[in-house]
């Protein structure tokens, strides 16, 4: 298990499109991935999840991954939420 916290950059949070931008990079893991926010726990895997957390622009986020590619898996997510996933 790996885990690296990291600040929200996108000036609308976790909205739509960058959750889904989020959850199509997750998909491409065999790792289960998911990420703590304010005591509660997101699977990076569901749009719906995403959403759900609420995360607005300037949250830090604790990304956990467990499995067989969870080096590989958090380094792409953490990659793309710096890179602004998307905008």
């Amino acid at each position: 298990m790996v885990s690296q916290k990291v600040v929200i950059k996108n000036p609308t949070g976790l909205h739509l499109r960058p959750a889904g931008i989020l959850c199509k990079e997750a998909m491409q893991f065999r790792s289960l991935i998911t990420f703590i926010f304010k005591q509660n726990t997101a699977n990076a895997k569901s749009v719906l999840s995403v959403l759900g957390a609420c995360v607005k622009c300037g949250d830090e986020i604790e990304f956990i991954c467990d499995g067989e590619d969870e080096k590989l898996a958090l380094e792409a997510i953490v990659n793309a939420v710096e890179n602004g996933l998307g905008e």
